[in-house]
């Protein structure tokens, strides 16, 4: 009680409470860009959504291509076992390789936004930067594919506040993963397996890497490797391989 007034007194946090309550949340923000798989800074498909009388599915995807030295053949392997997946395509080297990208589309499967550049920095960037970035390669993909993605995924996963307002703007889901194989520096097909396999779940979004794909010991893309027996795999447990947008309701 305000011993004056008689009236209860109203508390005010200091000028260093508030600015310690503006780091701590500045840092929980920072973390959970860091978490790709994180719901904290808006929509983000980690497997894909349940749909009534449809179960058995899972989502290959495919990051960082297209990549003339590995792309075809990834294509020949999924054509192999009549396998769908999701291409998260670079959009610069969809302009550089635009038959590859065509080639993609017409067996069957779809191409996403993965950027226009792919830059390192891509989760420093401001609102204007990303715009920039994910406009750019949606036009990039649509000027040769003829189909605008509907799915965005952020180089390595990471991002930041600004990101879900641009992907609202432009009607994009941001999809990152149920696991990934970290295919771009381990090149043990073995080890890489078991982190997408160990255990196979209907609704998993599994990640590899056409693109800065790590080499195998015999000198081969590990992708070339591991695809193969990851589709025996979910053959083995019933799984069908979709790509995202099938999951679309």
């Amino acid at each position: 009680m305000n011993q004056e007034s008689g009236t209860a007194g109203r508390w005010t946090p200091s000028p260093l409470l508030l600015a310690s309550g503006a780091v701590h949340l500045g840092a929980a923000l920072a973390a959970a860009g860091l978490w790709p798989r994180s719901q904290l800074l808006g929509p983000n498909w980690t497997r894909l959504p349940a749909q009534d009388g449809i179960a058995a599915r899972v989502a290959i995807t495919i990051d960082d291509g297209p990549e003339p030295d590995v792309t075809p053949q990834v294509l020949a392997r999924l054509e192999e076992y009549r396998a769908c997946a999701t291409f998260f395509c670079v959009g610069e080297r969809v302009l550089r390789y635009p038959d590859l990208a065509q080639e993609i589309v017409r067996r069957g499967h779809a191409v996403e936004n993965h950027s226009q550049r792919h830059r390192r920095n891509f989760s420093l960037l401001g609102p204007t930067g990303m715009s920039t970035e994910i406009s750019r390669a949606q036009e990039s993909i649509f000027h040769v594919t003829g189909s605008r993605p509907r799915f965005f995924r952020a180089p390595a996963g990471l991002r930041n506040p600004f990101l879900d307002p641009v992907l609202v703007r432009l009607k994009l889901r941001l999809a990152s993963w149920t696991r990934r194989g970290f295919d771009t520096v381990n090149g043990d097909p073995d080890a890489v397996l078991r982190r997408l396999a160990n255990p196979l779940q209907t609704g998993d979004i599994l990640l590899l890497h056409d693109g800065h794909a790590a080499r195998s010991r015999s000198g081969k893309p590990v992708i070339l490797e591991v695809l193969p027996r990851l589709l025996d795999a979910l053959n083995a447990k019933g799984l069908t391989p979709v790509t995202l947008r099938s999951a679309l309701a």
